[in-house]
């Protein structure tokens, strides 16, 4: 395809003033596509044993087309010169193609049942004004039911001034055009939304599953082209399922790793990714499904993926069955007419407001938001059919399902991208036109927006969905924060985690014993003398704060405290405050008999100081303190952590005791001895 770099959606880019005209008809011929009925909308019973073949033949009718309408694009100027030449050289030719290919389907269920009728009146196809919109198509069971309204309108009006005069927009030349988008204020708010009735089943359970960030790709549809490579011929988005190809069997998705973070979620959720038309060449900018078909510019990696499965207004939902397949919309609604489209664009902030046929404007700081509710009813047989619509219908607006269905929880998807709104006046120049992937033929349109789902939930996960939305709770790993209590439960809180001290705890000091030694009456020059106010347990002679005053010298010994004065008695209750300029203060929460608190991290609850990391137990003062410093407050010895006692316990404990006194009994020697010189 003649890739046109930034053609603009206001003033043509490349196109030229190309006015074709085709049957007596005129044509911008830029601006036109290529309109061919659906055959596979009209194939609603096909045998199982026919199904493969079928399938692979719809997928080549889709290849024909893709195949016309670049050829189409390509010959702008030989249509100029000969008005008949649209007719001639690409319509009659892929008429007869797509009548072979036809019979090709027509003899496939023949010969397991009965011959489908009517097959050899879908060949003919026609040139269509991409600006115009086509006659609204007879819709299928099971459909949205939406009308997409009136499409783009003549966007040729405001594709020029004069100048190059049918452009179609868009990076490749095949939209979107600036009639695509409209201001998101403009939009009136939709209140339809029907109360619950009697049995509704009132739940929802979340599943969270990434935003494709590690970019999955391709231009397969395991679903509507099984077995055929580039049977989308456009791009998703996967996430999910990791295993999904167009060659993927139930087993290798079964097998298949999931970027779900509840494992037992393998089930494949895909969506045509949205491309910023800003001149950047992609992986696939010369590959089928990509440039070579119309997709180019840069794809956008969602901002946020949310997938929520909900109730029934009025009925208890019943599980969906393993490998069921959904396609909610419809990607050829372009030309086939919206009666299966299910395309929903809105922003953030505005999101009682749904645009159907439009791309939305989003006002600064709001993000561009898609949103797929996928069918909710399910005939109870079958896992698929044969044009992916018939075995499952959406609910009424009241609620109710069609007859011979049943509610299924339905899946609400929710996509998110950071994305500004393009600047119209000047074709995205400024800042780029945005578009979702598409048919080449369906010039990248807003209405053409579907998403795809295969459930792949392991049996247990899905019974708990079912239960938890007919429970009416919130649950699933992407609810935030986890399983809500049912109504009329007391939700239960969970206690608060003090955060651990990245310090070491210091060593406990040994209690001194209650019977203090005399002293001298004057003490030698010898004995250091203690700096007033000094924190309890000391930095070794540091400046207060080394360390973080952590009570050590900073290589983890515990300073042995001066014998000749006792630690004072802590007041009952009192939880003293780190002195001014301390590290990082362990919190500790005082009893409410005013008793001694446990260290956080460490003591027991009654604030003895159990082993309990296996490091032994805490020989320091002062192990808890307030996490504010008070600096009025004068800083206090904080209660003293006794173990419970032991040989050698009292051991540990006396020694310190017994050799302070061995000391003053010295120091009485000496200075008598000085006397008496």
């Amino acid at each position: 395809m003649a890739a046109n770099v930034y053609a603009s959606a206001t003033d043509g880019g490349s196109g030229g003033d190309s006015a074709a005209t085709r049957s007596g008809a005129g044509v911008r011929t830029a601006g036109a596509t290529i309109d061919c009925p659906d055959a596979g909308s009209k194939l609603t019973s096909v045998p199982e044993q026919a199904r493969g073949e079928v399938d692979k033949e719809l997928a080549l009718l889709d290849e024909q087309i893709a195949k016309a309408y670049q050829q189409l694009s390509e010959s702008a100027q030989r249509m100029q010169q000969d008005p008949g030449f649209a007719d001639n050289a690409i319509v009659s030719p892929l008429k007869e193609k797509r009548g072979a290919t036809l019979e090709r389907i027509a003899i496939a269920i023949d010969r397991v049942g009965d011959r489908p009728e009517g097959l050899e009146a879908l060949a003919a196809c026609t040139v269509e004004d991409g600006n115009q919109a086509p006659a609204q198509g007879e819709g299928q069971d099971g459909g949205a039911g939406e009308q997409a309204g009136e499409e783009q309108g003549q966007a040729g009006q405001e594709q020029g001034n004069g100048r190059g005069q049918g452009a179609n927009g868009g990076q490749a030349g095949n939209g979107p055009v600036a009639a695509d988008f409209a201001d998101i204020k403009s939009i009136q708010p939709d209140v339809n939304d029907p109360r619950p009735q009697g049995d509704a089943s009132r739940g929802s359970f979340a599943t969270s599953c990434g935003v494709n960030a590690n970019g999955l790709f391709n231009s397969d549809n395991i679903i509507a082209a099984p077995g055929v490579t580039n049977g989308a011929h456009h791009f998703h988005d996967y996430v999910g399922n990791q295993g999904n190809n167009a060659f993927a069997s139930d087993q290798d998705l079964a097998d298949a790793e999931t970027s779900c973070d509840d494992q037992g979620d393998k089930s494949s959720y895909y969506w045509p990714v949205v491309r910023l038309q800003n001149g950047t060449q992609e992986q696939d900018a010369d590959k089928p499904g990509g440039g070579i078909e119309g997709n180019a510019g840069e794809i956008v990696t969602p901002k946020q993926v949310t997938l929520t499965f909900v109730g029934n207004p009025r009925e208890k939902v019943t599980a969906m069955p393993r490998l069921l397949r959904i396609i909610t919309g419809d990607a050829k609604s372009f030309v086939n007419g919206p009666a299966n489209a299910n395309a929903s664009w809105s922003c953030t902030g505005f999101e009682d407001r749904q645009l159907k046929d439009k791309y939305p404007l989003c006002p600064q700081g709001s993000d561009v938001v898609r949103t797929f509710e996928f069918q909710s009813c399910w005939d109870g047989r079958n896992i698929d059919s044969a044009n992916h619509r018939t075995h499952v219908a959406f609910a009424d607006a009241a609620g109710n399902c069609p007859s011979g269905f049943r509610p299924i929880p339905q899946l609400v998807q929710r996509i998110v991208y950071d994305i500004d709104a393009p600047s119209l006046n000047d074709g995205g120049r400024t800042t780029p036109l945005f578009a979702v992937d598409s048919f080449p033929e369906q010039l990248h349109k807003p209405v053409t927006d579907h998403g795809d789902f295969i459930n792949i939930f392991d049996e247990k996960l899905m019974g708990e969905m079912v239960d938890c939305i007919n429970d009416g709770r919130r649950c699933g790993a992407g609810a935030g924060g986890g399983q809500d209590p049912a109504p009329g439960e007391e939700p239960q809180e969970e206690p608060t985690k003090t955060p651990e001290s990245p310090q070491e705890q210091p060593t406990k000091t040994p209690e001194v014993p209650q019977e203090e030694p005399t002293k001298a009456p004057e003490a030698p020059q010898e004995q250091p003398t203690k700096t007033p106010g000094a924190p309890q347990g000391g930095n070794a002679g540091g400046k207060p704060g080394d360390q973080g005053d952590r009570g050590d010298d900073g290589k983890g010994e515990a300073p042995k405290p001066p014998a000749d004065k006792p630690a004072p008695e802590p007041e009952p209750g009192d939880a003293s405050t780190a002195p001014a300029g301390a590290g990082p203060a362990v919190k500790a929460t005082a009893s409410a008999d005013g008793g001694k608190a446990g260290a956080q991290g460490g003591g027991s609850k009654d604030g003895v100081g159990d082993d309990t990391d296996g490091l032994g137990q805490s020989q320091a003062v002062g192990t808890a303190t307030s996490s504010a410093p008070t600096p009025s407050a004068p800083s206090r010895t904080e209660p003293q952590a006794v173990g419970e006692g032991g040989l050698a316990d009292t051991g540990a404990q006396l020694w310190p005791a017994a050799a302070g006194a061995v000391l003053v009994i010295a120091g009485f020697v000496v200075l008598r001895r000085v006397r008496r010189g």
